[in-house]
C-alpha cells in the first residue's frame, strides 16, 4: 500500500472509508484516482479502483492542486461543507461579513449587491428567505451593535460614537436608539458607568 499524500490521513482508514462508501466522510477526504486523474467523494457510486492507484486528500482545492479534477458524476466541489453545500446562505453569510465591516455605511445596496456579484434586488430576496429581514436593516442593527459597544467600553462622545459606528448623522444614531431601546443613547452611557 502507498502512504497518503497527505501526512495526518490514515491510508488504512480511508480505504475502509472508500470501500464502505461512508458519508460520514463525504466533504472529510477526497479520493484521487491516479490512473484516470479524477478525484471523487467517499460516496461516489463508480467501480472501486485498484489501492495502488489511490490517493487521498483533504480538500477538493489540494486533490485539484495536485493535477486531478473533479469528478461528472458525483460532483466533489459541492461536497458538505463547500460553499456549494451551503447555496445561497453562503452569498447572505458574506454579505453579514461585509456589513459588520461597514458595507452599507457609505454605500448602497447596489454596491454590496455588486461586490457579491448579484443584483440588489436579489440580494434582498435571499435576505428575506435567509434572515427574514433587508440588508438595510441588517446593516441598521449591526451599527447599533457597533454603538452599544463603544458606549459600554469606551469614555467616547455621543457624537464620536455615532461616526464611528457608521450613522451619517447623530439625528439617525439617536432615532436608531430610541426605535431599538426605547430610550436615548445618553441614558445607556449613564447606566453603563454605574
Amino acid at each position: 500500500m502507498t502512504p497518503p499524500d497527505e501526512p495526518d490521513l490514515d491510508f488504512a482508514l480511508c480505504e475502509r472509508v472508500r470501500y464502505a462508501r461512508d458519508p460520514a466522510y463525504d466533504g472529510v477526504i477526497f479520493i484521487a484516482v491516479k490512473s484516470t486523474g479524477i478525484y471523487c467523494r467517499p460516496v461516489c457510486p463508480v467501480r472501486q479502483p485498484l489501492s495502488r492507484n489511490v490517493s487521498y486528500y483533504r480538500s477538493a482545492a489540494a486533490a485539484e492542486r495536485a493535477g486531478f479534477r473533479p469528478c461528472l458524476r458525483c460532483r466533489p466541489e459541492t461536497a458538505p461543507r463547500s460553499p456549494a453545500w451551503n447555496g445561497t446562505r453562503a452569498t447572505v453569510d458574506r454579505a453579514l461579513r461585509l456589513i459588520e465591516d461597514g458595507a452599507l455605511d457609505q454605500a448602497d445596496v447596489e454596491a454590496l449587491a455588486a461586490r457579491l456579484g448579484i443584483g440588489a434586488r436579489h440580494l434582498t430576496r435571499l435576505f428575506r428567505r435567509h434572515l427574514d429581514t433587508t440588508p438595510l436593516a441588517a446593516a441598521r442593527t449591526a451599527r447599533i451593535q457597533r454603538a452599544k459597544r463603544l458606549i459600554d467600553t469606551t469614555d467616547l462622545g455621543m457624537t464620536d460614537i455615532a461616526l464611528a459606528a457608521g450613522f451619517g448623522s447623530v439625528r439617525s444614531f439617536n432615532a436608531a436608539f430610541q426605535q431599538v431601546y426605547r430610550r436615548a443613547p445618553s441614558m445607556l452611557k449613564r447606566r453603563a458607568r454605574r
